[in-house]
């Protein structure tokens, strides 16, 4: 029951998405899917979205499949309530790689956006990490 509760977590519904301003592309593969349709050249060339009813929750999975990870991980800005799971999913992304981070800021960063997440750390404190990573991006990029 817990693994259901936790799938149901992570939906959006097509409202959402366009309210958060979903490109083009993107939302119309999700509608073709959830269609069963093809996904066509046709849909791609479209300016505008697919004009389609559909009241009911999307998952993330669901769009994973349909439209691949980026999509998948630009949706989760559109549920609610998940701020902090998201946050914290974000933070053990990048300590997978963090062997390769040479930059003390960006290890910093990581430490303020977890305890950010957490609750422990002020707004403040987390535009101060995410200014001095950008500084470290920036000098690495130099």
């Amino acid at each position: 029951m817990a693994e259901t509760n936790t799938a149901t977590k992570f939906e959006v519904t097509l409202a959402a998405l366009r309210r958060e301003g979903a490109c083009l592309n993107g939302y119309n593969k999700v509608v073709r899917a959830i269609q069963g349709r093809e996904f066509t050249a046709d849909d791609g060339d479209r300016e505008s979205y697919i004009r389609f009813r559909h009241a009911e929750p999307i998952t993330l999975v669901a769009i994973l499949k349909s439209n691949g990870l980026d999509d998948a991980l630009w949706a989760l800005r559109c549920v609610s309530g998940v701020d902090r799971d998201a946050r914290l999913f974000a933070v053990w992304c990048a300590r997978q790689v963090e062997h390769l981070m040479t930059d003390q800021r960006s290890k910093d960063a990581l430490d303020v956006a977890e305890r950010f997440a957490n609750g422990e750390a002020t707004e403040e404190e987390r535009a101060a990490a995410w200014d001095a990573a950008g500084a470290a991006a920036w000098a690495a990029a130099w």
